[in-house]
């Protein structure tokens, strides 16, 4: 059921991004800790505060998904990358580039 966090994208983005503190330190079903966990924001989510959780906070200065591109793109062979996510588009595009693709399902919430 929709919550409504488009009326409200920045605090959907700190909602989002307290909910994913955890990870750095239990890893993902697949994905052992420790972890990097980057969380990507755009738009009016690009202000919220850092967090000393662990969580980097990467802020898209225009499309979110192309900063997300970019950054599979930097680190393209150096390590494994895993993108979470269901638009389709950007399962393609980080897929081609050889990043492993998650559904949102993946993240616990």
């Amino acid at each position: 059921m929709p919550d409504g966090w488009w009326r409200d994208r920045a605090g959907a983005a700190i909602r989002l991004r307290d909910s994913l503190a955890p990870l750095p330190s239990t890893g993902l079903p697949g994905l052992p800790a420790p972890i990097e966990v980057v969380l990507v924001v755009e738009g009016k989510a690009r202000d919220i505060p850092e967090d000393p959780s662990g969580i980097r906070i990467e802020r898209a200065p225009a499309s979110g998904d192309d900063t997300i591109i970019d950054l599979v793109r930097h680190h393209q062979g150096t390590r494994p990358i895993t993108v979470v996510t269901a638009d389709r588009g950007l399962r393609a595009r980080a897929t081609a580039l050889g990043a492993e693709i998650r559904g949102p399902s993946a993240v616990p919430r």
